[in-house]
């Protein structure tokens, strides 16, 4: 691991070290998972922006879509 300094305002350093309290952490293990967390978001909203930007390039035909549809019915009796 790196060391490295970070500059946060005083409100937010109260508010991670309030919270690192809370979960038992030290504040670096705190701010270490957010980050983790908000980089993982990101990643995934850039995979869902990638499948939309697919979905937008080439649409799904009618008999794509049909063929699930019928599959996901429930069985009548």
């Amino acid at each position: 691991m790196k060391t490295i300094r970070v500059v946060l305002d005083t409100k937010l350093l109260k508010a991670a070290d309030l919270a690192a309290r809370r979960q038992k952490v030290n504040r670096s293990a705190l701010i270490r998972h957010a980050l983790q967390e908000h980089l993982r978001r990101l990643r995934e909203l850039e995979l869902e922006e990638q499948d939309r930007r697919g979905y937008v390039a080439q649409p799904q035909r009618e008999d794509e879509i049909r063929v699930w549809e019928d599959a996901a019915a429930w069985p009548e009796h």
